[in-house]
């Protein structure tokens, strides 16, 4: 068991250094979008992508796992195991090119209904960022299945270093040159002026050239057709796509709402703005939780059958909850300098992030106890755990929106996370019990939540900066050592080192 839950923090990492890379420019790009934007154009900007995440989700139609499921299915019975991908990749080819097609012929009605009259070129953008990265998943998911997880990590790094570089290139360097060639050709892709559709076309240049390194993979993609694999693919993968809108939907439902329950006489796109600005401070639990999730879900199918499955499912779980209250404890004990990160008139939702934080953590927690399902073949619960989320964020957010704005938002999160995550452990006791230790669990977030709220009160009794820092710090060590202790990481370690 040691050596398996080894393997996984290490494939982890692998895979988590193109996505901390990508965390690591959003941040770099926070300080510059909140200072050169007003928060009307980066709530806009947030709208936007708010859509590109549901409909990423919605074009896979959940076959990224569907893939894995029935490859090592494939193997097992003497079959090609390339077959599911070339099945995955007809389905979501066809799907994307229809989608991209319907958004170039309707750009403009689609650009005016949402409010955005004469950015034509951006809603044929967003489209071109859906179809593409849709096809492109199901090569990154072949790559996963391989088990290649340095060229999935290179590719991403090329694809993220080149929406690093296009940004530049489009706020530092276009505009002047615009300005001084008037009628550039530059102008019919981009305002002269920067705002929020310079950083979506920045995205697009990106999945065009993540597409163009996939080039050799395609030429040796073997497309099969086999319809009978078709259907059962999609009677698997359906329901995941359900079963995964639940983490989307808590990230992008209220960006969704806010154009229409706002509170009255308030600028919702600033609202949104603000809010967002300070959700991005919280990202560094998504990150952990999507770098996870890329090493665990492979590894989780991989090692189905072995015997003691079960209790690693559970020893996962327990250390996942304890990293993910260190990156609790760390962001709260130090957002005097975290914070900076926002510009000045970005600062005001900087008490949501104690509750985004959790909020991301139940959903990584979900994702761990949602594999009975996954594993048993039991998907069609996925729908009935995702409507239960849904329901609970529509009602917070429809019914205290128009009063606590993004207050409303932030209980929804939390709300809808912790009624999916108590009904997906009910049914998993039910159908396929895991050992997984709550109450060892329950000792680690209440400890992060116990040091959190002692140290920062220390903090606040100070104005020394230097002095809070170093409060902050001794309140990071001191949640370190109780869960090196809980979990017998620190024993071993004493013992290793004596």
């Amino acid at each position: 068991m040691a050596s398996a839950i080894k393997k996984l923090a290490g494939e982890t990492v692998i895979y988590g250094m193109s996505t901390i890379l990508a965390r690591m420019i959003n941040f770099f790009f926070v300080p510059l979008y909140t200072r050169i934007l007003s928060t009307q154009e980066y709530g806009a900007y947030s709208e936007v992508m708010s859509y590109i995440a549901v409909l990423q989700v919605v074009l896979v139609l959940g076959l990224e796992t569907g893939c894995f499921k029935f490859a090592n299915s494939c193997k097992q019975e003497g079959r090609d195991d390339a077959s599911p991908f070339s099945v995955s990749f007809i389905i979501v080819g066809l799907l994307s090119l229809l989608f991209f097609t319907a958004m170039v012929l309707f750009a403009d009605p689609i650009a005016s209904a949402m409010g955005y009259p004469g950015y034509k070129a951006m809603v044929i953008y967003t489209g071109g960022i859906l179809a593409l990265d849709s096809i492109t998943a199901i090569f990154f998911a072949r790559l996963r299945y391989r088990q290649k997880a340095f060229k999935f990590a290179i590719i991403k790094t090329i694809k993220i270093v080149g929406e690093f570089g296009f940004n530049l290139l489009l706020f530092f360097v276009a505009p002047k040159y615009m300005a001084a060639h008037p009628g550039s050709f530059l102008e019919h892709f981009i305002p002269a002026t920067p705002d929020f559709s310079y950083i979506i076309f920045a995205v697009f240049l990106s999945c065009v050239l993540c597409a163009l390194l996939f080039t050799t993979e395609f030429i040796h993609f073997k497309i099969k057709w086999d319809r009978k694999l078709i259907g059962q693919m999609l009677i698997y993968s359906l329901p995941l796509m359900v079963a995964s809108l639940p983490g989307t939907i808590n990230e992008s439902l209220d960006r969704i709402l806010f154009r229409f329950f706002a509170p009255e006489g308030s600028v919702w796109r600033s609202d949104l703005g603000v809010y967002q600005a300070a959700v991005k401070l919280a990202v560094i639990m998504n990150l952990f939780i999507q770098m996870f999730r890329y090493a665990a879900e492979p590894f989780f199918f991989a090692r189905a059958k072995d015997k003691g499955s079960k209790e690693l499912y559970a020893s996962v779980n327990e250390y996942f909850v304890a990293f993910c209250m260190l990156i609790f404890v760390g962001i709260l004990l130090y957002m005097d300098i975290i914070g900076l990160i926002l510009g000045t008139d970005f600062r005001a939702a900087l008490n949501t992030v104690p509750f985004m934080l959790f909020s991301y953590m139940i959903i990584g927690i979900i994702f761990n106890v949602s594999m009975w399902y996954k594993l048993s073949g039991l998907t069609k619960y996925a729908i009935t755990i995702t409507l239960l989320g849904l329901m609970v964020t529509a009602v917070i957010n429809v019914l205290f929106m128009p009063k606590f704005s993004y207050w409303a938002s932030v209980a929804a999160h939390v709300g809808s996370g912790l009624a999916m995550l108590v009904y997906s452990v009910w049914l998993g006791n039910k159908h396929y019990r895991i050992p997984y230790d709550w109450k060892k669990i329950c000792e680690y977030i209440l400890a992060g939540i116990i040091i959190y709220l002692g140290f920062k009160f220390l903090q606040d009794i100070t104005q020394s900066l230097l002095l809070r820092t170093l409060i902050g710090t001794i309140g990071i060590l001191l949640y370190l050592a109780f869960a090196g202790k809980r979990s017998g990481l620190l024993a071993r370690f004493m013992v290793r080192n004596k």
